[in-house]
């Protein structure tokens, strides 16, 4: 897992070509005039999904993970709470479903950051995480999910 602030998104760059593409896109697109929906970058291999929402309360969250994409999460506006754990042998809510990349951990996450726009987090197939979270107050955020795959 990794937070960070778009500013330093260089230095991931050893992460591969697929990370040098999908930070530039970051960097250079006009959000604020995108509207929601999913954008190729690179097939299937790297795209984005812009989502706008209201974030929402942690009680009836889950956590997931993902096994065939590494997410790279940019905050655009606004500001969420995200709840972390590391994958281990915890059990599961929901097993792995591999047409929708995603699994459900049974238990509540161990940590929680307060991310707002500026911000990215990038999310391996061992990071568990719960987007979305209201902070102190429901609040709107725009939000680029790039979905990056795992070579």
């Amino acid at each position: 897992m990794i937070i960070d602030l778009i500013q330093n998104a260089d230095r991931y760059a050893h992460l591969g070509e697929l990370f040098i593409k999908g930070f530039d896109y970051l960097r250079k697109t006009d959000f604020q005039s995108l509207e929601n929906g999913k954008y190729e970058i690179e097939g299937d291999r790297l795209f984005a999904i812009v989502n706008e929402y209201d974030t929402i309360d942690a009680a009836n969250e889950k956590m997931e993970a993902h096994r065939k994409y590494i997410d790279i999460q940019y905050w655009v506006s606004g500001e969420e709470k995200v709840g972390h754990d590391i994958l281990k042998d915890q059990p599961l809510f929901k097993e792995y479903d591999e047409e929708n990349d995603f699994l459900l951990a049974a238990h509540q996450p161990q940590y929680f950051t307060l991310m707002q726009a500026g911000m990215f987090a990038v999310y391996f197939p061992t990071d568990l995480h719960m987007p979305c979270l209201t902070n102190e107050k429901i609040g709107r955020v725009k939000k680029v999910v790039l979905k990056v795959a795992v070579i």
